[in-house]
């Protein structure tokens, strides 16, 4: 195996405040150090992503473009590979903000959080052509105001969404071709309900494992199919463990940077300047590096084991209606329609 595995638990609480702009959550007013200057900061960027994967590869150019903006007096160490925890534990260090300072993953996860969960809209089945359509609908107006009601209710703001993420794909121990042929199939997921009501429409039974143990658990049997893309596939060396693999393309993400709320509304204004701009950065270059990276994991995926060509209408045709029937239940009701309604008019 090619990555480490480690696990801490924190405690969560909940925190505060304030305003928008521009497709950034800014927070609350800012503060600064007691002379009216910027204070020092030593923060710690977590991924769960491995060390060549366009997300860690994101949040260090992200702490190398924010240690030069501000010459040194904000120092950002990243830690990859689920070192600060798996997503609860991230985020649990988040809320009380203790262990964890910045998080650098797929908006799909933010409604692992109570009080974000109209964020999982983003996740339904084939809701999605592209990552700029996605994106286009998550920096609207209407999405904005969520994006402020979610960082008041969970403590934990997102601060810019800024960089793509393979699409989720499957891979298994058998060929997956058609809707059938997933019934009574073991699917890891992520701690997501998507993906949950995904396997279950399809009859398969969704189980919920951290990325940091998959490969362990695919190896010894406890699931037999994951549904990450083709870049975390070789980035977790999933091709030991799985024979073959579909480009499903199911569901699209954006990769978004969180951040404590109430430590959001601590910065001085230069501050969130700087690091607002670096998160963009950053996150065009994870764009760019999926882009490449993508294409050529897929390349040698076909190399080491079976490409599958699944028929994604058929697939679509089985789940279509399947995930109205969550309005009001999985996200605020009417958040669906919004969605559907603000992407169609970019169309």
């Amino acid at each position: 195996m090619r990555f480490r595995r480690t696990t801490v638990l924190a405690t969560v609480a909940a925190l505060c405040t304030a305003l928008t702009s521009c497709g950034f959550l800014t927070g609350g007013s800012a503060s600064s150090g007691a002379d009216g200057s910027c204070a020092p900061q030593d923060l710690r960027l977590a991924t769960i992503r491995a060390e060549g994967d366009p997300a860690t590869l994101a949040a260090q150019r992200f702490a190398d473009s924010i240690a030069r903006a501000t010459d040194e007096r904000i120092k950002v160490r990243v830690f990859p590979n689920s070192q600060l925890g798996d997503v609860n534990g991230i985020f649990a260090g988040l809320s009380s903000g203790q262990g964890v300072d910045i998080f650098y993953e797929g908006i799909t996860i933010y409604p692992t959080l109570s009080g974000a969960n109209a964020f999982t809209v983003v996740s339904v089945p084939f809701m999605w052509d592209s990552y700029e359509q996605l994106l286009g609908v998550l920096r609207s107006d209407e999405f904005t105001q969520l994006f402020e009601q979610a960082a008041e209710q969970t403590g934990v703001r997102v601060i810019a969404v800024e960089g793509d993420a393979e699409p989720r794909a499957l891979s298994a121990n058998r060929p997956i071709v058609t809707p059938e042929d997933m019934r009574g199939l073991k699917l890891r997921i992520a701690e997501a309900p998507m993906p949950q009501a995904f396997a279950r429409a399809l009859g398969a039974n969704p189980q919920v494992v951290p990325l940091s143990d998959l490969y362990l658990a695919l190896r010894q049997g406890v699931v037999d199919a994951q549904e990450n893309g083709a870049i975390t596939m070789i980035n977790q060396s999933l091709d030991e463990v799985q024979g073959y693999y579909m480009p499903t393309n199911y569901i699209r993400d954006a990769r978004s940077w969180y951040v404590n709320d109430a430590w959001w509304g601590g910065l001085c204004a230069a501050d969130r300047d700087a690091v607002t701009k670096a998160a963009t950065e950053a996150g065009q270059l994870d764009t760019a590096e999926v882009d490449r990276q993508l294409a050529a994991a897929e390349q040698e995926l076909r190399s080491r084991i079976t490409v599958v060509e699944p028929d994604v209408e058929a697939f679509r045709a089985a789940l279509d209606g399947q995930f109205d029937q969550f309005d009001g239940q999985l996200w605020p009701a009417g958040v669906l329609d919004t969605a559907r309604r603000i992407r169609d008019e970019q169309r």
